[in-house]
């Protein structure tokens, strides 16, 4: 049968069907939430909220009230689509010099120099002031349930909690991650209740609990207390900002994307380049296609690297960056038979982790919806008797003075989340995102020319096996025919093979599809996650 799942990967899982309502996302307790506020008469973006809020229990390492996010919005009788950066700044104090006079030549993955403001719960807010129908109490209600009165551990994620016991014993605070004394095991019922008890006051008294309160008081103090930059200050001056969403038309598809600080400019850079090849006509998972993708992959990763920023604080070029004309610029130095050997940023003028949720109400509305602490437990300082775990998301600043991306006070770094969208004239078509750092604009760019060029369903174009470009090399997922790897590296690719387990690295894809004739929705969750798709 022509685009059979079983072509693609080894999966039972099939294309879930509904029409009221639906909810994509990594933890099926937090699909299920998501889906009782759609079914209590919530819309879209009180059920994103939601989700994104039970994650935060069932999958703390990932994501959190200490992290930052974005959402696509789209209002299906408006037919826009608008972009929310909830995204945090550096601190007031962040200084370069005193790094450098420190020894330190790059800000750490982990510890104080790494924590920006986070920006999730400001973020959620405004969501729902915006777009939401229901209130914060009502929204958060069900993680303050998983939290206080606790919930089973998945398989994924009882692994991730065990890999990250060492970093969870940094500091004494982080034994409120330890529920039991130890990282829990497959299968183990769990309570949170320090990150409960802050849950119930967000819930209750919104942002300003957060950011102008005791709670911002203990982030900073005990970054401070480390040696850290952040202030109560800078809690309470933070917002979040609506901006324009970008986007690029992919054969008659118009694919959006937030703009920068996030990559999501590479993805649209990466599609306009791909688009001047006959993806389809080379077969899906094919030798040829996966040098061509691979190759669009690397050249729009050298312009984000090399361009993106907060545009607010310095020059980012996106209307260039996301130009056809200029996509015709790079799309020439890929050779079909040779893979670059460097690969140059373009001349323009003028294991990461993460959560997505994807949804789609009975109306049309939807939320593409991403949140994150960036590494497994952030920072790793879990702020004293408040279960909130601070990101590290400033140790992406660059401490080149004259770099775009350079460390700077009230900056916001470049940010790896990127939620996804997709139109077709003025309807929703589909509503998708990929969790997993710079995984995120590769697995954009596979899964709209999955889905577009080779006619995949949402679940197929997840299960499809990946690529995933690296510095120096491309990984490969097992499974793939060996010929593939062994032409690929005929062509000058530096080919590696990801395996098992490790596969949980190479992205977490959530995808909902929505007919505009029938409002039937078709939604697809990612196999190598521990998630799924619901719908009623």
């Amino acid at each position: 049968m022509e685009n059979a799942p079983q072509m693609y990967f080894d999966s039972r899982r099939s294309t879930v069907l509904a029409s009221n309502g639906m909810v994509a996302t990594s933890q099926p307790l937090a699909a299920v939430t998501g889906l009782r506020i759609l079914m209590e008469g919530g819309n879209a973006v009180d059920a994103a909220v939601a989700a994104a809020a039970a994650l935060n229990v069932v999958e703390p390492m990932s994501t959190g009230v200490g992290g930052d996010m974005f959402a696509l919005v789209w209002d299906n009788k408006k037919k826009s689509v608008t972009a929310l950066n909830g995204s945090g700044r550096a601190p007031g104090a962040a200084s370069i010099d005193e790094l450098l006079n420190k020894g330190i030549k790059a800000i750490p993955d982990t510890g104080p120099y790494s924590v920006a403001v986070p920006g999730t719960v400001h973020g959620w807010e405004t969501l729902l002031k915006a777009s939401g129908s229901m209130p914060m109490s009502k929204v958060l209600a069900p993680a303050i349930n998983y939290a206080e009165n606790g919930f089973p551990v998945s398989d994924i994620i009882s692994v991730q909690w065990q890999q990250n016991l060492a970093k969870l014993s940094t500091f004494p605070s982080g034994s409120e991650m330890l529920p039991n004394g130890g990282a829990p095991s497959h299968g183990d019922f769990v309570k949170l209740p320090t990150l409960a008890a802050t849950l119930r006051v967000i819930a209750e008294g919104g942002s300003d609990a957060f950011y102008k309160s005791e709670i911002a008081q203990k982030c900073a103090a005990f970054v401070q207390e480390h040696g850290g930059w952040l202030a109560a200050e800078d809690m309470a001056a933070h917002t979040s900002d609506w901006d324009e969403p970008i986007s690029t038309d992919y054969r008659g598809v118009t694919c959006w994307e937030c703009p920068p600080n996030g990559q999501g400019i590479a993805a649209l850079e990466a599609l306009n380049i791909a688009e001047g090849f006959d993806i389809k006509g080379m077969g899906a998972q094919s030798a040829d296609a996966y040098h061509h993708l691979i190759e669009a992959m690397r050249l729009s990763f050298a312009d984000a690297f090399q361009y993106v920023a907060d545009p607010r604080k310095a020059d980012v070029p996106i209307k260039e960056l996301t130009s056809k004309e200029f996509a015709n610029t790079r799309r020439p130095l890929i050779n079909s038979s040779k893979a670059m050997s460097t690969v140059p940023y373009g001349r323009v003028q003028g294991g990461s982790d993460t959560v997505y949720i994807s949804v789609v109400d009975g109306e049309g509305n939807a939320c593409s919806l991403i949140n994150s602490v960036f590494s497994n437990f952030g920072s790793g300082m879990i702020v004293p008797g408040t279960g909130i775990v601070l990101h590290n998301r400033a140790s992406l600043f660059s401490l080149d003075a004259n770099h775009v991306n350079a460390l700077a006070p009230h900056k916001r770094p470049f940010h790896t989340i990127i939620p996804g969208m997709a139109t077709i004239g003025d309807e929703l078509h589909l509503c998708y995102g990929m969790m997993g750092a710079f995984m995120q604009p590769q697995g954009h760019l596979q899964l709209i020319s999955n889905m577009v060029d080779h006619g995949m369903d949402p679940q197929q174009a997840i299960n499809a096996l990946r690529f995933m470009v690296g510095n120096e090399n491309v990984i490969l997922e097992e499974g793939l025919d060996p010929k593939i790897a062994q032409d690929l590296r005929s062509r000058g690719h530096n080919v590696g093979q990801i395996n098992g387990y490790s596969r949980v690295s190479i992205g977490g894809a959530q995808v909902i599809q929505r007919d505009p004739d029938t409002g039937v929705l078709r939604g697809g969750s990612e196999p190598r996650k521990d998630g799924c798709a619901i719908g009623y």
